[in-house]
């Protein structure tokens, strides 16, 4: 795998298709390569290049030691898009992506050709900073919950009442989890708590954005969402329905569908 060192950091990242590019930043302590389960082979039918890449806290990317803000991400996706000379390019964040991404956006407008923003948020609510709050004193606390524990309150936490009801699918999330182990990136939940309410910045935003909500998401619901494109001017929001925080694996033809259609129109 490839690597680009930038903000002294080195990041792994792995290319696909031809055409224009498309840079995909993945959301919390997951790897850049789950964007391959659906998302990359239907940009790449639809004639775009696309790029993803594991962000700082994600091996085989460097684990710098410390805390990690927003700004260090932006900084390092930044690098990336000029290190491999995308600019102006077209990006889709989900999640911390997609503060990433709006970030880069309001700051750099001359790299971003257009912006989606999956499950993404300009503030962090009441009852997700309990959620965060709870998962650090967890942690802190040095107590380590057995993998299959972990499985069930992710799967829980991250996906659909409609999923949750589907055993042969459940069965097979539960299963992902546990062989997944929980594990999380501490720096990023803590850099997404750290970064305060964006909204009035956000009304700075002047490239093209569309906003997709997944209409079960429990850590970042539509209502959060929608505060995003309410803030960033001309910007529109898709709800795409029965999917949960990570709807691009859940409802991947649905979300792929929105996000194609608005890339094309840049």
């Amino acid at each position: 795998m490839p690597y680009v060192r930038t903000n002294g950091v080195r990041l792994s990242y792995e290319r696909s298709g031809s055409g224009e590019p498309v840079l995909l930043v993945m959301g919390s302590s997951a790897a850049g390569r789950v964007w391959t389960m659906h998302q990359t082979p239907a940009l790449n039918r639809a004639g775009f290049e696309t790029i993803v890449f594991d962000n700082r806290g994600v091996p085989p990317s460097d684990v710098p030691e410390g805390e990690y803000t927003i700004a260090d991400m932006v900084a390092d996706t930044r690098g990336l898009v000029e290190a491999l000379d995308l600019a102006p390019c077209r990006l889709v964040g989900t999640s911390l992506g997609a503060t990433i991404v709006q970030e880069l956006a309001l700051g750099w407008p001359h790299l971003v050709r257009c912006a989606v923003l999956m499950a993404g948020r300009a503030r962090t609510d009441a009852m997700r900073e309990a959620q965060s709050a709870a998962d650090r004193a967890l942690r802190d606390s040095g107590v380590r919950l057995p993998p299959r524990y972990e499985a069930v309150r992710s799967v829980t936490e991250m996906l659909s009442p409609k999923t949750l009801n589907d055993e042969a699918a459940v069965r097979t999330w539960l299963e992902l989890f546990e062989l997944a182990g929980g594990s999380g990136v501490d720096g990023h939940s803590a850099a997404l708590l750290r970064h305060g309410d964006r909204r009035d910045a956000l009304r700075g935003v002047s490239v093209p954005c569309r906003a997709i909500a997944f209409a079960d998401d429990l850590i970042c619901p539509p209502h959060l969402v929608a505060e995003v494109a309410d803030a960033i001017p001309g910007c529109d929001v898709v709800e795409i329905p029965d999917c949960g925080h990570l709807g691009f694996l859940e409802r991947p033809d649905e979300v792929n569908a929105a996000v194609i259609e608005f890339l094309g129109k840049y």
